[in-house]
């Protein structure tokens, strides 16, 4: 009983206050760089029947997302900074994060159509897990994408992709996981856009990027070594 009332260390309430601050300024600074996208969904009333504007719209979200999780990789370090890391993240992986997330939102919209397409076929029920599975792996592949991004932004975009692919698909029940987790946060967003992008998006974020960083641990610096011998013993 007095271990459990004894006061915490200094330390603690010192990673404490960190945490909450870079969770409170990483949304911020999230609502300020997707504020377009929040604007068209606050005046439209129904974004489904306008789902390719803002599928377009939604490519923002990428390079805002390289900078909070490059704020996240900060916070990991020890690091207080937010501004600076976000605004890192945002500016050197801001192209190719914007590439990668078209040929993602691109893919998940043929995929979709296909869905729909085939859904009024006798045969269409049939190859719904196939579209399931192959819009779960694609969403998934981007982020990962985007968090090698945040962290190693001079390397190729098809450096990145093959062992994102690879690693994604190696841990399916983790990509799973980090793909309802997202539906969780773009749903309390629509139906409360303001807990959810100034309370919820960066604890829900977070745990997305703890996972997919979970999932690349080998092609991340401390074990790239290891992934590079494992690539030239398979060639």
């Amino acid at each position: 009983m007095r271990a459990l009332l004894r006061p915490a260390r200094q330390e603690t309430y010192e990673k404490v206050f960190r945490a909450v601050h870079t969770g409170l300024v990483t949304n911020v600074l999230l609502a300020v760089a997707c504020a377009p996208l929040l604007a068209a969904l606050a005046i439209v009333r129904d974004p489904l029947a306008s789902w390719p504007f803002f599928a377009v719209l939604s490519a923002l979200c990428a390079p805002a997302l390289t900078g909070a999780f490059r704020c996240f990789a900060e916070l990991g370090e020890g690091s207080a900074a937010v501004f600076r890391p976000f605004r890192d993240g945002y500016r050197r992986a801001a192209g190719r994060s914007l590439i990668v997330w078209a040929a993602g939102a691109a893919a998940v919209s043929v995929l979709a159509v296909d869905a729909v397409a085939v859904s009024r076929t006798a045969w269409g029920p049939a190859l719904a897990p196939f579209f399931a599975t192959a819009a779960v792996l694609v969403v998934a592949v981007v982020v990962a994408v985007l968090a090698l991004l945040a962290e190693q932004p001079s390397v190729r975009l098809r450096d990145l992709v093959r062992p994102c692919l690879y690693l994604v698909a190696r841990r399916w029940y983790l990509a799973a996981a980090n793909v309802v987790v997202l539906g969780l946060a773009v749903t309390v967003i629509l139906l409360k856009p303001v807990i959810g992008v100034l309370l919820l998006c960066s604890p829900l974020l977070y745990l997305v990027w703890a996972t997919t960083r979970f999932i690349l641990a080998p092609v991340l610096p401390s074990g790239q070594a290891r992934w590079a011998r494992r690539l030239d013993s398979r060639t």
